[in-house]
C-alpha cells in the first residue's frame, strides 16, 4: 500500500461521521442535515430526504422567484411598493413598526429586508406579487419535490391545518449548489441572488466557523423547529450545507447545529490543504 493510499483519508473520513452521527444523536428532536464538497463533490448526510418545517429558511426559495421573474421581464426589480397597515404581518423584521403608507420600497430591497432581517410583511409582499403556485413551480421544474411553499408567513390557521413550508436537507443543498455553479436561471442571476445570501447575519451555522468566514444561506426557528441553509465560501473548501430539525427541545439544536458546522469546516478545510499525502504544505 503506497503512502498516497485513499485508505488513510478514509479512516478520517469515518471518525468524521462517526462524530456527526454523535452530535445529531445527542438531541431530543429529529435532527437531518445533507453536506456538499462543492468542489470534489464529497457527500455527507443523516436523514437528509426527511421533509423539516422550514421557518423562515423557505424565504430563499421566494428570493430566487423574485430573480427569476425579473430576468424573464415579468417583474422590474426596481418598482416601488407602498407599504400600508393591510400589508403588515407579526413576527421578524420591522416594516410591521413603521408608518403606514409611509414607506415606499423596491422589490429588490424587500428581498433584502427579506434575507437579511428576516422580515415576515416584505416576504408576504414578495409572495403575492410572483405567486405562490409559482414558486412551487420553479421548485418541481428544479426536481426539488419536497421543497414546496404552502402559506404565507404568520398564517397560524394554514399551520394549524398542516400547511406547512417543507423541505429536506438533500434539497436545500441542491438548491445551494446550483447557485454557487450559476446554474440557477444564469451565472448573473445567480450571482445577483448569492450577493443577498451573502448579507451578514447571524446563526448557528457561522457561530461554528472561524471569524470572518464567508457564508451565504439563511436560518429560521419556530416553535420545536430550527432549521438553516448555508453555502460556506471557505477558502480551502467550499461547501453547501444544510441542517433541519423538528420535534425540538430545550434549545438543543443551537448548540448542534454549531457543533455540526465545526466539524464539517474541520474536515474540509484539512482535506481541502493536505497534499495526496496527507502532509500540509508550508504557506509560501
Amino acid at each position: 500500500m503506497t503512502a498516497n493510499s485513499p485508505a488513510n483519508r478514509q479512516v478520517i473520513r469515518e471518525k468524521t461521521e462517526a462524530r456527526l452521527r454523535q452530535i445529531a444523536g445527542g438531541t431530543a428532536g429529529a435532527l437531518g442535515f445533507a453536506a456538499l464538497d462543492l468542489q470534489s463533490g464529497e457527500r455527507f448526510g443523516q436523514h437528509e430526504h426527511l421533509c423539516f418545517p422550514q421557518a423562515s429558511a423557505i424565504k430563499i426559495p421566494v428570493l430566487l422567484e423574485v430573480f427569476q421573474q425579473a430576468q424573464a421581464g415579468e417583474l422590474d426589480l426596481g418598482t416601488a411598493c407602498r407599504v400600508e397597515g393591510v400589508h403588515k404581518t407579526d413576527g421578524s423584521g420591522f416594516l410591521k413598526d413603521l408608518g403606514n403608507g409611509t414607506v415606499t420600497m423596491s422589490l429588490r430591497d424587500l428581498c433584502v429586508l427579506m434575507i437579511l432581517v428576516s422580515d415576515n410583511t416584505a416576504t408576504n409582499l414578495l409572495i403575492d406579487r410572483v405567486g405562490m403556485d409559482r414558486v412551487n413551480q420553479t421548485m418541481a421544474g428544479l426536481g426539488l419535490t419536497h421543497t414546496r411553499l404552502r402559506r404565507r408567513m404568520m398564517d397560524q390557521a394554514a399551520g394549524e391545518r398542516g400547511d406547512e413550508n417543507l423541505s429536506t436537507p438533500a434539497e436545500a443543498v441542491r438548491l445551494l449548489e446550483l447557485l454557487y455553479r450559476g446554474e440557477f436561471v444564469s451565472r448573473e442571476v445567480s450571482r445577483s441572488i448569492l450577493e443577498i445570501l451573502r448579507l451578514p447575519k447571524s446563526s448557528a451555522i457561522t457561530a461554528g466557523l472561524p471569524p470572518g468566514t464567508p457564508l451565504a444561506g439563511k436560518p429560521g426557528a419556530i416553535g420545536g423547529v430550527n432549521v438553516e441553509w448555508a453555502m460556506v465560501l471557505a477558502p480551502e473548501r467550499p461547501y453547501a450545507l444544510a441542517i433541519m430539525e423538528n420535534y425540538g427541545s430545550k434549545g438543543e439544536a443551537t448548540e448542534a447545529f454549531r457543533e455540526i458546522s465545526r466539524v464539517l469546516y474541520d474536515y474540509f478545510q484539512r482535506v481541502g490543504r493536505a497534499t495526496p499525502h496527507g502532509s500540509y504544505p508550508t504557506p509560501r
